[in-house]
């Protein structure tokens, strides 16, 4: 008799407090604030590009290796990706910072930020109000929230820390039950991941789904599984406004050609971004 198979999201979640309890002891919250405070985040530019009308908005990650398919790039160089990726269109980056099962580091975070304009999502496993002041030292414009690793007391908790910091919330969930919790919790941005975290699997349906649950007044994103033209084309139709794409660039040999060949395919003017809408 076999037993149950092993939940990943719980693993890592476990895995994420270890490892910022060790942050916390090299770094007391005193001095990281400070260095905290001497960065300006810009969490409106990150909502106001995901909710523009008349474009593709298109959040592209760089992400050395993932869980389900191994490592996707063995030469991973984000600052290299993250500047293609915003001359191929993207409306935002996203950067992996979990080490132990994405091979994600703050340093990448921080380098991508000094060579690119466009806002930028930490994308890790958030869990104390701790990380929400490494990601604003670090240059990001906005963190990830994921549903089914917190309690509605902490998400409601690290969404005003958030907010309180200048950073946009991307609140993901899975199933329709974690997107009432999104919405009741206040959420302006929530992104439906494909990608079931506790087994990996994928399945295109949860976006389906779950798009008549999100508000209209909310901008949702697609997260996961999106490959194709015709993926973007079907999940535009439902209502969503913007799409996280990962594993569809970082296999390509030029990730950020790849993006704007997509966009391009997709409208071509229509899609594509002029390079002076990033920071001033």
């Amino acid at each position: 008799m076999t037993g149950a198979p092993p939940d990943l999201l719980e693993a890592i979640v476990a895995a994420t407090r270890a490892r910022v309890d060790a942050a916390i002891a090299r770094e007391p919250r005193a001095r990281l604030e400070r260095r905290a405070l001497a960065v300006l985040p810009d969490g409106a530019a990150f909502t106001a590009r995901l909710s523009a009308p008349d474009t593709i908005n298109i959040i592209a990650e760089c992400k050395r290796r993932s869980p389900s398919r191994g490592v996707l790039r063995s030469a991973y160089d984000p600052v290299a990706i993250a500047s293609a990726y915003e001359r191929g269109g993207a409306a935002a980056i996203s950067v992996l910072t979990e080490p132990g099962f994405f091979d994600g580091s703050l340093e990448h975070l921080t380098a991508v930020r000094a060579a690119v304009t466009i806002p930028l999502l930490r994308k890790d496993f958030m869990v104390h109000e701790y990380q929400l002041l490494e990601a604003r030292a670090a240059g990001a414009d906005a963190i990830l929230l994921i549903v089914a690793a917190l309690t509605d007391d902490q998400l409601r908790e690290l969404s005003s820390g958030a907010r309180a910091l200048g950073l946009a919330t991307l609140v993901e969930v899975h199933t329709a039950d974690e997107c009432d919790r999104a919405v009741a919790a206040g959420a302006a941005i929530v992104g439906v991941n494909n990608r079931n975290l506790r087994t990996l699997q994928v399945d295109l349906s949860a976006s389906q789904v779950i798009a008549a649950r999100i508000p209209r007044d909310v901008i949702s994103i697609s997260e996961s599984g999106l490959k194709t033209r015709d993926d973007l084309q079907a999940m535009r139709a439902l209502g969503y406004r913007a799409f996280l794409m990962g594993e569809r660039f970082m296999v390509e040999p030029q990730p950020g050609a790849a993006l704007a060949a997509l966009l391009d395919s997709l409208g071509g003017a229509l899609a594509r971004r002029s390079l002076g809408e990033g920071r001033s």
